[in-house]
């Protein structure tokens, strides 16, 4: 069970504080961040408020500034996903059965898909995974327990069968909460090396 953003996708933060920043909000890194978020980016998070709704708040707080630029902004912390790591999944695959489980919203997965589409000309990442399962389509997200056990018992899987990965420590301990085996990883690195028996 894998997540996306930082073990699979690389992403950075600051990248999108600093790109608030240069539109006017001094305080971004008080409202997100990888530890924590306000209630605006929870909402976001599970489908609770649309793209439109979302940017709609921003710009009430940026009213200088156009949609394009506030989605610019948002998307900064997307860095990319390097292609060893589709091949990475394509081999461990064949081994093992693989689930996504990211705290996501629309406008990232939107630039997410884009990025594959351009780069690798594949739709999304999906194709390498039994399920995936995105926060803002399933109304629920990391690191609450009862999210990692709605997605065991809709993937029909056992917790102490499963091997969840990610790279941010309050995941981690929600999904040790439902007893699940877990390993976290530093974010954008070789997630390659965790499975030296998987090759290209």
């Amino acid at each position: 069970l894998f997540d996306l953003g930082g073990v699979l996708f690389y992403i950075d933060y600051q990248r999108t504080i600093n790109a608030f920043k240069t539109l006017g909000i001094n305080n971004f890194d008080t409202y997100f961040s990888q530890h924590q978020q306000n209630s605006l980016f929870d909402d976001f998070e599970i489908g609770k408020i649309s793209s439109k709704n979302f940017i709609r708040c921003l710009k009430k707080t940026l009213p200088h500034c156009s949609e394009r630029e506030i989605i610019y902004a948002w998307n900064a912390m997307l860095i990319g996903l390097p292609e060893e790591h589709l091949f990475f999944l394509e081999n461990l695959s064949r081994k093992y059965r693989l689930f996504l489980l990211s705290n996501a919203n629309m406008i990232h997965i939107q630039f997410v898909n884009d990025f594959l589409q351009k780069k690798y000309n594949l739709p999304s990442i999906n194709k390498y995974f039994e399920k995936a399962y995105y926060s803002h389509e399933i109304g629920m997200r990391k690191p609450h327990k009862s999210t990692f056990e709605w997605v065991l018992k809709d993937a029909n899987i056992l917790a102490k069968e499963t091997l969840f990965i990610d790279d941010t420590a309050q995941h981690i301990e929600g999904a040790k909460k439902a007893d699940l085996k877990t390993h976290q990883i530093e974010s954008n690195s070789a997630i390659i090396s965790l499975f030296p028996d998987t090759t290209q």
